[in-house]
């Protein structure tokens, strides 16, 4: 189907509003900005390139021209102006992701080819040029280091308390991810082909039998919708250290966007353009935080909040207990003074 260009779209027009309030809370924990500036620091621009692209192919007009193709479409959807590399790495697993510092770049795993077909890879790459376009990338590079190192492998940072921190990096990387969602649906402006992306990220290929995204879209209105507190605890934890949110709940928020006036609005060329998003108070995206959700807000800022809570609670108990200021607190993590 023919797709609408996007001249001059702003990452706002995408963002899922509470995207930026979990980022702006997730700032303002003590030792962050440390944390980034130190691995940022280690590991650098060219650091990243040899970690993440020893074993992948570059993706041009002479190697693999039909994702290239399709690639090229999709940057000029958006119009962006900048055309990040792309690389394809041998692995079956099914992810992609963009990363990086300075000069950002796109990966998508070979299994992630195999599973989906062109619409579908459509939207992926519309994803990850979502995550550049929001500036998403130096904060979701540093979530994908924590994750796959591990903090034991990370000496430089000790003296920091990194759980905390770790906590509510993910919890803003699952809302950066909603947004994302967004920016692939932009990418296709095919709502059924972009919710089939998470049939099968959720349930593989049909192979020799069938799959019906009709159903898989009732199992998500079911999981959003059934049980009480006790299973509301249960999904938080099996969330917490999650990188990214459950695909039943993507469908369902997707669903639910692709539904609303926002999206329609975009599609008639009505969107905060590059250049007039300005910076925002904190208080501005928690409104539009509590607006979005309406009856769900109260739950849904609640656990933006909560983390946030939790993260600078344990960070000063940590605080305390290097400096001996409370030795009852538990902790022997922290921050050295």
């Amino acid at each position: 189907m023919p797709r609408i260009p996007l001249p001059g779209i702003s990452s706002l027009a995408w963002e899922h509003p509470a995207d930026r309030a979990a980022l702006n809370t997730l700032r303002a924990i003590p030792g962050f900005d440390e944390v980034v500036r130190k691995i940022a620091g280690f590991f650098g621009e060219r650091g990243l390139r040899h970690l993440f692209l020893a074993n992948a192919v570059r993706v041009g007009p002479g190697q693999r021209p039909k994702l290239d193709a399709l690639y090229d479409e999709v940057i000029a959807t958006f119009e962006w102006p900048r055309r990040p590399q792309l690389y394809v790495t041998q692995t079956p697993f099914v992810n992609a992701g963009a990363v990086g510092f300075d000069d950002p770049f796109i990966i998508i795993n070979s299994g992630t080819l195999g599973l989906l077909d062109r619409e579908e890879q459509r939207d992926v790459l519309a994803h990850e040029l979502g995550h550049v376009m929001s500036g998403h990338v130096t904060y979701s590079t540093i979530a994908v280091i924590l994750l796959n190192f591990g903090l034991k492998n990370l000496p430089f940072l000790a003296g920091i308390a990194l759980l905390p921190i770790q906590v509510a990096l993910l919890e803003w990387y699952r809302k950066a991810e909603l947004s994302c969602d967004r920016a692939g649906l932009l990418g296709t402006q095919d709502p059924r082909a972009s919710l089939g992306t998470y049939l099968k990220l959720a349930g593989g290929s049909a192979g020799d039998d069938t799959i019906d995204l009709d159903q898989f879209l009732l199992q998500a209105q079911e999981y959003e919708t059934s049980g009480g507190a006790w299973d509301s605890a249960l999904k938080f934890f099996n969330t917490v250290f999650r990188d990214h949110p459950l695909n039943t709940v993507r469908a369902a928020e997707l669903q639910r966007w692709a539904a609303s006036e926002d999206y329609a609005r975009i599609l008639r060329g009505e969107y905060p353009r590059r250049g007039d998003d300005g910076d925002r108070p904190l208080t501005q995206d928690y409104a539009a935080a509590a607006g979005y959700y309406g009856d769900r807000a109260r739950a849904a800022l609640g656990e933006i909040e909560g983390a946030v809570g939790r993260a600078r609670d344990a960070f000063g108990q940590a605080f305390r207990s290097r400096t001996g200021g409370n030795p009852d607190s538990g902790s022997d993590g922290g921050r050295s003074s």
